[in-house]
């Protein structure tokens, strides 16, 4: 992966500097140090690179004021670079598309009937100074409407508005207007470019990331769909504020998730930060988002197609994806998430391999974010049944992930259903619950949590 970072906040520039050489045990201390980068905007589709010293990218960071990613996806016929910004407005991304080595004419603003009222024509206005024509749609919200159906009405206003494999799509929203965007740019005339621009923060920490697109299909969630890498990713951290609490603390189910799988100590630096996050401090969460981007983007791109290591970031996903469709997608997947989380460490834990310390930490932390640690009115039986149809079965076992440590997770293909029930029960409210009062913490009940 080669990284571009640019910010004018000194602390940022360490961060990512000491991510990405304490592996090869270099210093991150000496103001000299000499970091390898991608040039940014204009060089980057050339894939020119060149050394930069510590104080010059900090110049050139105080004069652009940007901040970003950029992902160098290899393989066998092509290398694609999906560059991700970070700023504080939309303004940028005019100076995004300049940097595009294609040049489409039109483009469609793909959102759904809340972030269109919210962004739409804020948008629209910079991308008029791009495009000759600017169009908008807007899919139903809610991931009811994540069906082939819905793909059909975005693909009848494509033809209606004649447009072509030279044009592209952008998605404004969440993770479910950003995979159904996706797939319909996946496959309308058998694939044209699109951009992601996220608006929650599930998504801009997680689904916009890696170019998995998708659509549920007979109550399976992402059961049909496509890997189609967006063009860019353009991250505004500001549009954050107009999200509900609700959204928002399922956003940070996949925030924990990513500490868990990968980094103990941006684990604990969510612990330290926690009022910031809360009252949404916008260079905390910034510095929340761009590193959660961050880890994602790092695995991805070694592992484009999930043929390994990429599977690390299903890490509470088989328990929490069956939890989701057995409460009709009614419950927020990012609390799916956390609960299936704290059913893959209580498994670990039952092996050995978490301290009871480190479990109930980890049970503590979603906690203190909002996110439920029981849910009523499931069947652990039901659950472990649905666990059998998830996408990330191979050879007829479940890919389990599970957790060495704090910050270090693994893929297991020998979890037992007997041990995949201990870690249901453990969550399940009904039958674990009933030790734990509703008015201590968050119990999710139906439609209501708990202890908010």
């Amino acid at each position: 992966m080669e990284v571009v970072c640019a910010c004018e906040d000194e602390s940022v520039i360490l961060s990512v500097a000491k991510d990405l050489f304490q592996k090869h045990m270099l210093s991150v201390k000496d103001p000299s140090l000499t970091l390898r980068m991608t040039r940014p905007y204009a060089q980057a589709d050339k894939g020119e690179t060149y050394s930069v010293n510590y104080n010059e990218l900090r110049a050139y960071n105080q004069a652009s004021g940007f901040t970003g990613l950029m992902l160098s996806f290899a393989g066998r016929r092509f290398t694609k670079k999906v560059m991700i910004y970070f700023k504080n407005d939309f303004d940028g991304l005019k100076e995004a598309f300049s940097s595009l080595s294609i040049r489409p004419k039109r483009i469609c603003i793909v959102g759904d009937t809340n972030t269109v009222p919210l962004y739409g024509d804020l948008v629209k206005c910079v991308l008029s100074k791009v495009f000759d024509t600017v169009d908008v749609y807007a899919f139903p919200v809610g991931e009811e409407n994540k069906n082939l159906h819905a793909i059909e009405g975005l693909y009848l206003f494509l033809l209606e508005h004649r447009y072509d494999r030279k044009d592209c799509l952008l998605a404004l929203g969440g993770g479910v207007v950003g995979d159904m965007a996706g797939f319909a740019a996946a496959t309308y005339l058998r694939g044209i470019s699109y951009v992601q621009v996220p608006t929650t923060l599930l998504s801009q920490v997680d689904s916009s990331i890696g170019g998995k697109t998708g659509v549920d299909y007979l109550g399976y969630k992402n059961m049909v769909g496509a890997f189609h890498l967006p063009e860019f990713i353009y991250t505004n951290p500001v549009t954050l504020k107009t999200l509900s609490d609700r959204e928002f603390t399922s956003g940070m189910g996949e925030v924990l998730k990513t500490a868990l799988l990968a980094d103990g100590n941006f684990f604990e630096w969510i612990l330290d930060n926690m009022d910031g996050i809360t009252e949404k401090d916008d260079k905390i969460i910034l510095e929340m988002v761009r590193r959660t981007a961050e880890i994602k983007a790092d695995i991805v791109a070694r592992d484009p197609k999930e043929k390994g290591e990429r599977a690390l970031l299903n890490l509470g996903h088989t328990i929490g994806h069956a939890i989701e469709k057995s409460k009709n997608f009614t419950m927020p997947h990012g609390m799916c998430v956390g609960l299936g989380c704290i059913a893959a460490a209580a498994i670990s834990h039952s092996r050995g391999l978490l301290e009871t310390e480190e479990l109930y930490e980890i049970r503590d932390v979603c906690v203190m974010f909002g996110l439920p640690i029981y849910v009523d009115g499931i069947d652990s039986k039901e659950i472990l049944k649905i666990t059998k149809s998830d996408k990330k079965m191979a050879g007829g076992r479940i890919r389990f992930i599970l957790l060495e440590e704090i910050g270090k997770a693994f893929i297991a293909d020998d979890v037992t259903d007997e041990e995949i029930l201990s870690g249901i029960h453990f969550i399940n409210g009904d039958v674990n619950g009933k030790l734990f009062s509703r008015d201590s913490g968050n119990y999710y009940s139906g439609d209501a949590l708990y202890g908010e």
